[in-house]
C-alpha cells in the first residue's frame, strides 16, 4: 500500500497547495468553467476531458473525481435530467468538491451531484459507512480485526458505494495509472460491473510508449504524480477488451508526449469503450456488408470481414453494430419475412460465414419490378 500512501499524502497536501506538476495542459470549454469556482480550478488535476463526450440525461461517474471540476461541467452537459456522482478517497480533496457543490448548485439552477468517499478499484465498498462503523466498534484486539473484513463485505452486498448497472457513463481524469499494478484487473472489471447495458467508459489518461520498468515502478514519488504507473498505450486498451469491453478505441491520443523519463515517452490519451455484449446469439437471417476502406477487419469476437461481402450475423451481433461505435461501417440487411424471436433458432458466432442473398431475401423470392426512381437528375445512364 506504498503507492496508495504516497497517492493520498500528496493529493491531499494538493488540495491545499495547487501544484502544477500533477496535471498537463487541457483546454475545457469556458463556458462550463465560468460557474465553477477558482478554488476548484486550481485545485483539480488532469490529463483530459472526458466530458466532452457526454450527452444530456445521462448518469455519470467520475472516478477519482478530486475537487470535482469534471463533475461539475458534467454536470451542465447532462443537464437537470442528468446526474452525477464523484467518488474519491481523499477527504481533503472531498471538502473542496462538497463545500462548492451548493455554489455550483445555485449558479446553474438545479443539483445533480453528489460525492462518495471510495477507492475506485473497489466501487462496492463505502468508505463513510466503514469509518462510521469503525468510529462505534474500533479495533481493539485481533478478533475485531479479523471480523473487519464481513463488515466490509456485508457493506459491499448490503449498501454498496455504486450498485451494479446503475450507471450510463464511467468517466476518470489521469487517475486509473495511480492504482497498483495488481489492483488494476479489478478496478477494470469495478468500472465494467457498475455499467448499464449499452454503457461506456471514457477514460482519459497517462500512457507510456514503452513498458514501464521495475525500477520506475518503484519511485512513489514518480508514481504519485501519474508517471511511473502509466499502463503502455497498447496494454491500456487491452485492459478494456479483457475485462469485457467491445468497441474499445482511441478518441483521442496526443502527438506530443506530456513528459519524458529516461527515453519513455509519457502522454495524454482518451479512451471510449463500451458495454453490451451480453446476451443469447439467434438466427434471425439477418446480414451486413462491411463498407470500407479497409479491406478487412476483425471485431471483438473475432469475426473477419472483407470489404463488400454480406455476412450472416446473430440478432445480438447486428444489433450492436447498428451502435456507435460501428453504426457507420456498415450496411445492415434484414430479411422479407422477419424471423420472431420465438421461432429463432442458435446461431453459431464462433464461425464467420458469408450469407447467400437468398437466405435473407427467401429460397422462393421471385419478385420481378420496374425500374425504381433511384439516380439523381433526370436519368440513371
Amino acid at each position: 500500500m506504498k503507492t496508495e500512501s504516497a497517492v493520498k499524502d500528496r493529493y491531499a497536501a494538493a488540495a491545499n497547495q495547487a501544484e502544477a506538476a500533477l496535471c498537463c495542459p487541457v483546454d475545457y470549454d469556458p463556458k462550463y468553467l465560468k460557474v465553477i469556482p477558482q478554488e476548484v480550478i486550481e485545485k483539480d488535476y488532469g490529463c483530459g476531458d472526458p466530458s466532452k463526450w457526454l450527452k444530456p440525461g445521462e448518469t455519470v461517474l467520475d472516478l477519482g473525481s478530486g475537487t470535482g471540476k469534471i463533475c461539475f461541467i458534467a454536470a451542465q452537459v447532462v443537464g437537470e435530467q442528468g446526474k452525477v456522482i464523484g467518488v474519491d478517497m481523499t477527504d481533503d480533496m472531498l471538502e473542496v468538491a462538497e463545500r462548492n457543490a451548493p455554489i455550483i448548485a445555485n449558479a446553474i439552477g438545479y443539483s445533480n451531484v453528489e460525492f462518495r468517499k471510495g477507492r475506485i478499484q473497489d466501487l462496492a465498498l463505502d468508505l463513510k459507512l466503514l469509518e462510521e462503523h469503525l468510529s462505534e466498534n474500533p479495533i481493539t484486539d485481533a478478533n475485531a480485526w479479523m471480523a473487519l473484513e464481513a463488515t466490509e463485505q456485508g457493506i459491499r452486498e448490503n449498501k454498496p458505494l455504486v450498485e451494479d448497472s446503475s450507471i450510463d457513463v464511467v468517466v476518470s481524469n489521469c487517475v486509473l495509472n495511480l492504482v497498483e499494478p495488481e489492483l488494476k484487473e479489478q478496478m477494470f472489471q469495478e468500472i465494467y460491473r457498475v455499467l448499464r447495458n449499452g454503457g461506456r467508459a471514457v477514460i482519459s489518461d497517462i500512457v507510456a510508449d514503452e513498458e514501464v520498468p521495475l525500477h520506475l515502478q518503484k519511485d512513489a514519488h514518480l508514481w504519485s504524480g501519474c508517471i511511473s504507473g502509466a499502463m503502455s498505450e497498447e496494454g491500456f486498451l487491452k485492459a478494456f477488451e479483457d475485462a469485457g469491453f467491445y468497441g474499445v478505441e482511441f478518441v483521442k491520443f496526443e502527438s506530443e508526449p506530456w513528459q519524458t523519463v529516461e527515453g519513455i515517452e509519457f502522454r495524454s490519451v482518451t479512451v471510449q469503450a463500451w458495454k453490451g455484449k451480453e446476451g443469447p446469439c439467434l438466427e434471425r437471417n439477418q446480414a451486413v456488408i462491411y463498407n470500407g476502406p479497409f479491406k478487412k477487419v476483425l471485431d471483438d469476437d473475432d469475426h473477419a470481414m472483407e470489404r463488400g461481402k454480406r455476412y450472416a450475423v446473430c440478432e445480438k451481433t447486428y444489433n450492436l453494430y447498428k451502435r456507435s461505435p460501428y453504426c457507420d461501417s456498415f450496411t445492415f440487411l434484414d430479411p422479407i419475412e422477419e424471423v420472431s424471436l420465438t421461432d429463432a433458432e442458435p446461431f453459431d458466432c464462433s464461425r464467420t460465414a458469408e450469407r447467400h442473398p437468398r437466405e435473407t431475401k427467401g429460397q422462393d423470392y421471385k419478385l420481378t419490378t420496374e425500374s425504381s426512381d433511384c439516380c439523381d437528375g433526370d436519368s440513371c445512364c
